[in-house]
């Protein structure tokens, strides 16, 4: 008999009519407050009057709530790289929640201003009746490989040493492979032959689900866009450049391609 356990954060939300007290985050202007056990959540009580629900932690309702915050509160990147991850996935969500309230707070199609729903994430208008619900932006991320070596690039805006895997989004119509392709070509002109699927990791800056893949490259002539691209190499496994943080899809692609190359 197999015995499944309830997961830690369910995105069910507890509706108008449940009291307004759970769990809840408190979010700064630069960061995040640290809950009483370490983590980022407050112990329950009852909520600030302008929070949102987020769904429930544990059996009960977990919110989150804006205030001015202090300055050594550390920042959403910062506590992501350290939380577990059934409150990784509670604080991707809220970041994501907090986003799409924030920019949808008038219709987009007549301009008035917006209602939240209780029972769904979902704003609606009473003028017209068009409803908004959370965006949700699908990109891939990418390993190109040559045999055991890796194709690494360094963004313009990423520190002075590190490098990380290709990554762009996913244009209207195109499929995800497609996109593998065609952003490998137009980031450092390589061409690539089979692409196959790794696993994918919400990343919430601000609202982007990373689709993680793998592509063999059929060359390894190298031609960089010089726009997005400030430079790329091939690299081989006993010789890496400053990777990105363990957290990352991006580094799980590398690790897993080291894992198993180590082991040919």
């Amino acid at each position: 008999m197999t015995i499944t356990s309830t997961p830690a954060f369910v995105r069910e939300l507890p509706g108008a009519d449940t009291p307004r007290w759970g769990y809840w985050i408190r979010f700064g202007e630069s960061g995040i407050a640290p809950g009483e056990e370490g983590g980022i959540l407050q112990s329950p009580g009852a909520w600030p009057e302008h929070a949102m629900p987020l769904g429930m932690w544990q059996g009960l309702p977990v919110a989150m709530a804006h205030e001015s915050g202090e300055k050594s509160w550390p920042p959403a990147r910062d506590w992501l790289a350290r939380l577990p991850a059934a409150e990784g996935d509670l604080l991707a969500t809220a970041l994501q929640v907090s986003a799409w309230a924030r920019d949808h707070r008038f219709c987009g199609r007549c301009g008035t201003p917006m209602q939240r729903l209780p029972h769904e994430f979902a704003m609606q208008c009473k003028a017209c009746g068009h409803r908004s619900y959370p965006r949700i932006s699908p990109c891939i991320i990418t390993l190109v490989t040559h045999g055991r070596d890796l194709l690494l690039a360094r963004n313009a805006r990423f520190p002075a040493r590190r490098y990380s895997t290709l990554a762009g989004f996913i244009e209207p119509g195109e499929t995800a492979e497609s996109a593998v392709r065609r952003e490998v070509h137009e980031e450092v002109g390589v061409e690539t032959g089979r692409v196959s699927f790794f696993r994918s990791q919400s990343w919430p800056f601000p609202h982007s689900l990373m689709l993680g893949f793998f592509a063999e490259a059929a060359s390894r002539r190298i031609r960089i866009d010089g726009v997005e691209i400030a430079d790329a190499a091939w690299f081989t496994p006993r010789h890496l450049p400053e990777l990105p943080p363990s957290h990352s899809i991006s580094r799980q692609l590398i690790e897993t391609h080291l894992s198993a190359v180590a082991m040919r």
